[in-house]
């Protein structure tokens, strides 16, 4: 099945989504994914400021994504592993994805070339990529957080608590729970508990 689904690193309900859809997928599940970048700063902007696009204060605020962006167009059997490496220096090792050191230390242990893939982020445009693809999910699908499912045209904002923790079963039932719910289920809108159980 064909669908996309935005990520920014630094949200954990994005986290956990992307870890069942690569590990499904690392498992051999059918999937045709296009991952498409979002950000979160940008979602947060005032009327009235710059856009993150354009405000060289906030350059540093989108370096993983663009590194992420980067690494799935040139370096693509490499990607799946900076992609949770890079979701996991945030949650699990609390790193500051703004510090280019830290992304060039993840690359080099996924054996990419931090200099490349930064050459690759300026002579390729990456910034500007990152915004087309940002807008475009705003302003065809209405999208405003992540991770957002967009399946055959319509987009879901779904989250889930919990990560298959290796699990390629659990994965793949996570993922293919959400797919059948948007394919054959449209009338469903909304569904949210309204507490947590701890």
């Amino acid at each position: 099945m064909h669908f996309a689904i935005n990520w920014d690193y630094r949200c954990p309900f994005a986290r956990n989504m992307h870890e069942h859809l690569i590990t499904a997928m690392q498992d051999g599940a059918d999937y045709q994914v296009d991952f498409v970048p979002f950000s979160l700063s940008q979602v947060h902007i005032e009327d009235g400021e710059p856009d993150v696009w354009s405000d060289p204060d906030r350059y540093n605020e989108l370096l993983a994504v663009m590194t992420g962006m980067t690494v799935q167009r040139y370096f693509p059997e490499n990607f799946p592993g900076v992609h949770l490496a890079l979701f996991a220096a945030r949650h699990d090792r609390a790193l500051d994805l703004s510090d280019w050191s830290a992304l060039a230390s993840i690359l080099e242990s996924h054996e990419v070339a931090p200099e490349e893939v930064a050459k690759l982020i300026e002579s390729e445009h990456i910034l500007e990529d990152f915004r087309r693809q940002h807008l475009a999910s705003v302003e065809e699908h209405h999208v405003f957080g992540v991770p957002t499912f967009i399946v055959s045209g319509q987009a879901a904002f779904v989250r889930v608590m919990h990560r298959p923790n290796g699990d390629a079963k659990v994965a793949r039932a996570t993922i293919d729970r959400v797919l059948d719910t948007m394919t054959n289920y449209p009338e469903f809108n909304e569904f949210k508990y309204t507490s947590i159980p701890r």
